[in-house]
């Protein structure tokens, strides 16, 4: 799985959503010790753990493979890579619009810890929260 690979994916699950990342940013950020990705180039999730902490900073999966379980298996390689790394909690930003995510993190055990209002810019709409979710490893 390229940072090309991954770019297209993110941009397919995040259409219309102003939240895509380019393979350029994508590549900067896997150059950080910190920083794994885990999946392939239909659904693939992306994090860091530092002191402890990880953060989940995408999951993205590519609509023509929604609904097959490759979200929820993305979200469990994520997990258990970051316990290898040591994590100790998980954390995690995802719109209030966005209710099919919210619907797995809450199924993996993952509870609201915060929210951030209008956080996520959308076009020709109002800004959208951000919810926080975290849980404990």
């Amino acid at each position: 799985m390229t940072p090309d690979d991954m770019a297209y994916c993110h941009a397919r699950a995040f259409e219309g959503r102003g939240q895509v990342w380019t393979a350029s940013e994508i590549a900067e950020l896997l150059t950080s010790p910190h920083v794994f990705a885990v999946g392939d180039a239909r659904c693939f999730a992306m994090g860091r753990v530092v002191a402890g902490e990880a953060e989940l900073l995408t999951l993205a999966s590519d609509p023509a493979h929604q609904g097959q379980g490759l979200g929820r298996a993305c979200l469990a390689d994520f997990e258990t890579e970051a316990r290898i790394r040591n994590a100790e909690a998980f954390f995690l930003e995802v719109a209030d619009d966005n209710i099919a995510a919210q619907a797995l993190y809450q199924s993996a055990g993952y509870t609201e810890a915060a929210r951030r209002k209008g956080y996520y810019p959308r076009q020709g709409a109002a800004p959208v929260d951000a919810l926080i979710l975290s849980k404990s490893a």
